[in-house]
């Protein structure tokens, strides 16, 4: 379905040298050399190393974009959140008027932002919002199958189509973010399903809810762990049964994303679990994947531990919207700038006492 290339150790040695050779102690730039050496291998091609001097050829980051699904679950029902569905519409009419904090961060910052409606109650009737709508609501994953296999195919569809279209614009750094109330549960489900672990270190607060919804969101991740205990065998399945509208779709656009050889930056807690499930579906995708922010919600440190990658931010947020990817962008440029830009040792002609 995908056709990513994996990104190629082969030149990392060389890399290395380039970023060994700044007028820096080595390793002084902590983090930002590593997230500077993974975009050079993902853009930099075989005759690039052959040239004379490696270090002439800058890396880029090109019209950086954002989108936003938005979803609707029909968990809601279950009493999990402390917000109802309605809100979803809501909060795509804010992100449509630019009133949101991703509106507020994208301007800012520079990110060209997309608002899709995955399949939300209600549309909202804007130029602004991408129609690709699998439904208006996920059926409750504690009930039956979240939705059906022609509604994921379909989502796959839409998200590849999408992705498409931003590439033609010259895009090769692509963000996601999230809107649904309810989603926070599906994340969690998705979460221990993937690790095979209990429901209660998965299920944490979301919007900040109470010790009892708690409770009641791990009774109904419990439920639908077990009633789909049989199907959870592969990503497809773990997505029909237990997945949003919203989540389908970042999942394939993660994926299409690594199929075009852009970087893709990874939000909060269900972008992690949209992360995990494109990662199940084809481990070469991981290594396009930069994790932003560790989120406030409880499962998420987890989800960045197993899978063994170190987030570029810790602020404590939990808002979602794709918040944390779109505050990540000055740090991700700062390291190709140093990449780009800093004088060699030899260019400057100070002496390398490292």
């Amino acid at each position: 379905m995908f056709d990513i290339q994996a990104v190629s150790d082969e030149h990392s040695e060389k890399i290395q040298a380039v970023i060994n050779g700044k007028t820096k102690p080595l390793g002084a730039l902590g983090e930002l050399e590593h997230l500077a050496k993974q975009i050079a291998k993902i853009q930099l091609t075989t005759a690039d190393f052959e040239a004379p001097k490696l270090s002439q050829y800058k890396l880029q980051l090109n019209h950086p974009h954002l989108t936003v699904f938005a979803g609707d679950h029909g968990v809601a029902s279950e009493g999990v959140s402390i917000a109802p569905s309605e809100v979803t519409r809501q909060m795509v009419a804010n992100f449509a008027g630019g009133g949101a904090a991703i509106n507020v961060f994208s301007q800012q910052l520079g990110w060209t932002l997309n608002i899709v409606d995955a399949g939300i109650l209600q549309p909202v009737l804007s130029t602004a919002v991408l129609n690709q709508r699998l439904g208006n609501i996920t059926q409750a994953i504690n009930n039956q199958e979240a939705m059906t296999q022609k509604q994921v195919e379909q989502g796959f569809i839409f998200a590849k189509k999408h992705i498409a279209e931003i590439k033609n614009t010259g895009c090769n750094i692509m963000a996601f973010g999230e809107m649904g109330i309810g989603n926070t549960t599906i994340a969690s489900a998705i979460m221990a399903a993937i690790m095979n672990i209990p429901a209660s270190e998965a299920v944490g607060r979301g919007t900040g809810v109470s010790d009892e919804i708690v409770l009641k969101k791990q009774q109904v991740v419990e439920q639908a762990l077990a009633l789909h205990r049989d199907n959870l065998t592969d990503a497809e399945s773990i997505l029909r049964c237990l997945g949003g509208f919203e989540v389908v779709q970042i999942t394939a656009a993660m994926l299409a994303a690594a199929e075009n050889r852009m970087l893709i930056i990874v939000d909060g807690f269900i972008c992690t679990a949209a992360a995990m499930l494109a990662i199940k579906f084809n481990a070469n995708v991981k290594n396009y994947m930069v994790f932003a922010h560790c989120s406030g919600e409880q499962g998420h440190e987890k989800m960045l531990q197993w899978l063994e990658v170190k987030p570029l931010l810790n602020l404590g947020l939990r808002l979602g919207e794709g918040t944390g990817a779109a505050l990540a962008l000055p740090i991700i440029q700062a390291a190709v700038a140093f990449y780009n830009d800093m004088a060699s040792f030899a260019d400057a002609e100070v002496t390398d006492v490292t």
